[in-house]
This record gives C-alpha cells, structure tokens and sequence, in this order.
C-alpha cells in the first residue's frame, strides 16, 4: 500500500452501547477537509478512558468520501489501513479512490479516523532526545536487557508526560468504543467495515463486542490476538523467513533477476557477516556501514509489495559496492504510536534476560536468514518495561452476534502470517470464512480480479463465498514495491 503499508477478557472496561450513546450524546459537523475539499471533515468527542465516560476527552478526528451513486447508497464504509498508527483520514484523502472499486465507491459512504492517540486524533507523542537514545533491541547480557527495560518505562513515562493519560488507553477494545460511538454519530444502525493488517485487529475487537451492529466485515492480513509470546514470535518469524524463501525460488525462476544463477541465500548471509563485522559500507556513503538491521528491514519492507526486482538490485549493488540510486534506509522519523497501541494490546512476558534468550533464540532457529525479522522482534521487545497489564491482553477471539466475516490473507505474506489467519479461522469457524490469495505480499484485496471479485460481492450484495476458496497468485510486477516506513535509520516494517 502506498500510504498504508497495515493478547483474557476486558471487564470493566467494556461498557454497554446504551451507556456510551447516553453519556456522550455525539455529533458530527462536517465542512470541507483542507487537503481535498471534495472529502468532508470532522471530529468527535469522546472519552479517553471509557470506564470513566465522563472524565477527559479527546476528539477523534474523522473524513467521509460521499458515495457517488447516492441513489443506491448501501451505508457507510469504515476502513483502517493498519499499523499500528496508521491514518484512516489520510486513506480515505490519497488512496480510497484507488484502493477501492468503483462499484464499492459508488455504494458507500467511505469514512476514515484516526484511532486514537494516532496522527489527528490526540497523537500519541514522545521527546525526540529520547527517541533518539534508544538501546540496542539486542541486547547480549543482563546488564544489556536491563538498560533497554529501564529504557522503555522511562520512555512511557516521557510520552505520558508529552501526551496525556490516552498513552494507557490506545488499546483496540477502546478503539472499538469509538468506532460504536461513531456509528452512533453518523446516524446507522449497522457499519461496515474493511480493515487491513493491524486495522483487522480493530475489526475483530468491534465483532466481539457489537457484533449485532455490523452488516459485513471484511479483514484482510490477519493479526491473531490468542497468541502468547513464544507462538507470535515463531510464527511472525516463520512468515518472514518464507518470504524470503519466496523471494530466492522467483531469482531462481526469474531470467531477470540480477541474481539469477547465484547462490542468494549464501550471497545474502555473506552480506550479513560483513555488517555484522562492520564490513559493509553504504554505497551511497562511504563513510556509513549498513548494519545487518539495516538489511533486515530493508528486505522485510520490500517483501510487502513484494519489491523483488529491487531487492535483488540492490542486494547486487552491495555486493558489488557500487552506488545505487535507492539505499536501504534514507529518512529518518519519529516513532510513531506503535508502542502505545501495541503495548495496550499485548502482553509479551519478557521479565528476565533468561526469557529474552529463549524468546530471541526460538526467532532465529526457525527464521535462520532473515534472524525473525525486524517486525516480531520490535514487537514483543518495545513492551518490556511498558507494562504488566495491558487493557486488552490477548485472548481467544469470541464472536457471539456477528454476521459471516470475510478474512482475507496471502499465503506468503511477510507480516501477517499466513498461520495467523489460519488461527484466526479455527477459533471463529462458525462465523468467518476465509479466502486465501496463493501469493505473496501484505495486503490481499487489491492483488487480482479475484481477489477484488470476492470483497466487492460480498460488501455489496452480501453474498459470502465458499470457505476455503483460493485466488491464483500473480507474479508480481518490478513496480509492486511498497512506500518505506523508516524509524531511526532502519526501514521497519509495520503492520
């Protein structure tokens, strides 16, 4: 995706619908959004703490790409394009006419929002200084893990500082609370709602808790919130080592690709020496070396589109040493709210250095080449020291009043594994089917005719395809490379 890329019961944190339309009263103004005036903008107040729905508020900032065929309007369309931290209003801005059929667009409202503690809806915000002294997520000794654990809880306390009580609550049961206080505002009975990677997340929270006000759901590259720290970490590195399998099988198949002929993974792991050894130099700047993160998210991020023909460039040019005209890792950014809504959600157990080693070693045994990926590694890394409790800890999803929901998932997806999905599936069989693209990449409804076919029949009329049914893969093109997300130098890829 160009701008998008895309774990117990609650308790008392859940409140009953009829509480939240009775206590918050929302409301909607719309005038004409600043970037695009054709899409319509607004906000809406509403609670940071829903437990407490009469304390502090932030307002969740929210745009509408009216449907074009008003006459035939089905209702409205929630979207979340993932992350965590990604911008639904800025979706529904730059890619919703794109992403999005033309029959989808004409029959719904698109309404886009920020989740809280992202982009314009109180943004989740930590002192740059800070961020900048981050430790190694790598640590080697006790003394190594105590210094990124006591890194992180200082670093919660600086973003609560910079930001406010929303850093505890930027989990996706509260984030379901506000999508039903949005469908409240935009006047309907029932939603409907497409998310992509972590938006699906968002999704399936919504389901389990108000599941009698969707009319279809679409979740495409799905997280799986039943799984304890060990499963997440070996099967988010198990997907990324078989992108990488995936990737060497196309060079081998592949007259065009520059490695073609070459031993990839051996040409791949002599690279990872090198950096490791603090051997390998930018091409671009001599006086830079590439770290063997560098080349771990770099490849992780081409995987998405999957970006292979310039993988494979790129992988050449280093050997080679020769300059390139795209490096790995080019801006540098903030952190965006990843850890606070990651660390609302997950709850990943790494008290010791002892559990750290476990954990790191599982990684790397099944994802020996690309060391389990950047993606996994951040993630039940960033949460040592944050908290204890998150507000939404992971458990079995529970879908009690919801109508069939549609999964989506590549086979070869890079981020989402495919055995998530699968998991998914298994705990919800009675009320998901799940289509699968026999492909690669992240993101699977714009991929094919197929793939479209499937989401736009069942969002538009209703109809709900066979579980089990299989769109063919598509080699992908050399264009199909997705937009970077850097952070600190390194390009990280996100969900």
């Amino acid at each position: 995706m160009r701008t998008v890329v895309g774990v117990l019961a609650v308790g008392a944190l859940v409140l009953g619908a009829g509480v939240a339309s009775a206590q918050t009263e929302p409301s909607l103004t719309w005038k004409p959004c600043q970037e695009d005036t054709t899409v319509e903008c607004s906000t809406l107040g509403l609670p940071i703490d829903w437990a407490k729905p009469n304390g502090d508020k932030f307002n969740l900032a929210v745009d509408r790409l009216k449907a074009t065929d008003p006459a035939h309007r089905i209702g409205v369309l929630l979207i979340n394009p993932g992350g965590p931290g990604g911008s639904g209003v800025n979706f529904v801005i730059s890619d919703a006419r794109t992403w999005f059929s033309p029959e989808i667009l004409a029959r719904f409202d698109i309404i886009g929002f920020d989740p809280r503690g992202v982009a314009n809806s109180q943004p989740v915000k930590c002192s740059l200084g800070m961020l900048e002294r981050a430790p190694s997520l790598y640590p080697t000794n006790q003394a190594e893990f105590d210094t990124m654990a006591r890194y992180a809880r200082d670093l919660h306390d600086d973003c609560r500082r910079q930001s406010g009580p929303i850093v505890d609550h930027a989990d996706s049961v509260s984030v379901a609370r506000d999508m039903d206080a949005l469908r409240q505002a935009l006047g309907e009975q029932k939603i409907n709602y497409y998310g992509v990677s972590y938006g699906t997340l968002m999704g399936q929270m919504y389901a389990e808790h108000f599941g009698d006000h969707v009319r279809a759901m679409t979740i495409d590259s799905n997280m799986d919130h039943s799984l304890s720290t060990i499963p997440f970490v070996a099967t988010s590195a198990r997907g990324v080592e078989d992108s990488f399998n995936e990737f060497v099988k196309w060079c081998d198949r592949t007259a065009s690709c520059p490695l073609h002929g070459k031993d990839v993974p051996a040409l791949w792991d002599k690279l990872m020496d090198k950096a490791d050894r603090g051997e390998l130099t930018d091409p671009d700047d001599p006086n830079t070396k590439l770290t063997s993160l560098d080349l771990i998210g770099g490849a992780g991020n081409m995987f998405y589109g999957p970006g292979w023909a310039r993988l494979a460039t790129l992988i050449s040019q280093l050997d080679a040493n020769k300059p390139s005209p795209q490096a790995f890792a080019d801006d540098l950014a903030v952190e965006d709210p990843f850890r606070a809504v990651l660390c609302g959600d997950y709850g990943m157990q790494i008290a010791t250095y002892d559990d750290y080693k476990l954990t790191s070693a599982v990684e790397n045994a099944v994802s020996p080449h690309m060391r389990g990926g950047i993606l996994g590694h951040r993630a039940y890394t960033a949460c040592i020291g944050w908290t204890d409790h998150p507000a939404n800890p992971q458990h079995r999803l529970n879908l009690r009043n919801a109508p069939k929901i549609l999964m989506l998932n590549a086979k070869h997806d890079p981020a989402t594994s495919y055995a998530w999905a699968s998991g998914v599936h298994r705990q919800t069989m009675d009320k998901t089917v799940l289509v699968t693209y026999d492909g690669w990449g992240h993101a699977t409804y714009p991929r094919t005719e197929c793939t479209h076919a499937v989401v736009d029949n069942y969002l538009v009329s209703g109809t709900v395809p066979k579980d089990g049914t299989h769109c063919a893969a598509v080699e992908p093109s050399p264009e199909s490379a997705r937009a970077a997300t850097p952070s600190r130098g390194i390009i990280v890829p996100r969900w």
